[in-house]
C-alpha cells in the first residue's frame, strides 16, 4: 500500500502541475470567471500531494499513514476533481454541488487524524 500511495501521490503531483499550466495558459479564456474554481482545485490539490508526502515519512505507524494519506487522496478526487468539472462544464454544478463538501469533510477528517497522531507522540 506504502509504494502504491507514493505513486499515485506522484502521478497527482504532475497532474497538478499539469492542471496548474493549462488553467494559466489553454483555458483562461475558456473558463473566465470560473479560473478562481479550477485554481482553487489546483492549489488544494497540490498542497495535499506535498502533505501526504510529508506524512509517509513521519514516525507514526503505517496503517495511520495509509489512513490518512487515502482521506486525503479521496478529498483530492472529490474535492479538486469536482472543481474541475463544475468549471469545464462537464457536469452542471447543479448536479454535483455536493461532492465538493464531501471532499473538504475528508481533508478535514485527515487533518484531525494528523492532529490526533501528532498528539498520542
Amino acid at each position: 500500500m506504502y509504494k502504491l500511495i507514493l505513486v499515485i501521490t506522484a502521478l497527482l503531483g504532475a497532474l497538478g502541475v499539469a492542471f496548474g499550466a493549462l488553467g494559466a495558459h489553454a483555458l483562461q479564456e475558456r473558463l473566465g470567471d470560473s479560473l478562481k474554481n479550477w485554481e482553487t482545485g489546483v492549489r488544494y490539490q497540490m498542497i495535499h500531494i506535498i502533505l501526504i508526502l510529508i506524512i509517509q515519512f513521519l514516525p507514526i505507524n503505517q496503517i495511520s499513514k495509509n489512513t490518512i494519506s487515502i482521506m486525503f487522496l479521496l478529498g483530492i478526487l472529490f474535492f479538486s476533481g469536482s472543481l474541475y468539472v463544475i468549471s469545464l462544464n462537464i457536469i452542471p454544478a447543479k448536479y454535483i454541488w455536493f461532492v465538493t463538501p464531501i471532499g473538504g469533510l475528508l481533508f478535514i477528517a485527515g487533518w484531525l487524524l494528523l492532529a490526533w497522531k501528532f498528539f498520542k507522540f
